[in-house]
């Protein structure tokens, strides 16, 4: 039997799937990492599209007190 993946989806944020991982995107071409948890874009606005670069930090809104 396969070991469950653990995979978690961050509100305004990535997901982050519990590696080793191989990632398929759209247009075909494959991202393979094997760190232990891995960060994949979901804002689209990353430079390192699929994964996560934080660049979602930088478009939330201000919070408000």
């Amino acid at each position: 039997m396969t070991d469950r993946v653990r995979v978690q989806v961050i509100p305004n944020g990535p997901v982050l799937i519990s590696g080793p991982v191989r990632i398929e995107t759209p247009d075909g071409d494959v991202v393979e990492s094997d760190r232990f948890m891995v960060a994949v874009c979901t804002c689209r606005r990353s430079k390192n599209y699929p994964m996560c670069d934080t660049s979602h930090r930088r478009c939330r809104p201000a919070r408000t007190l």
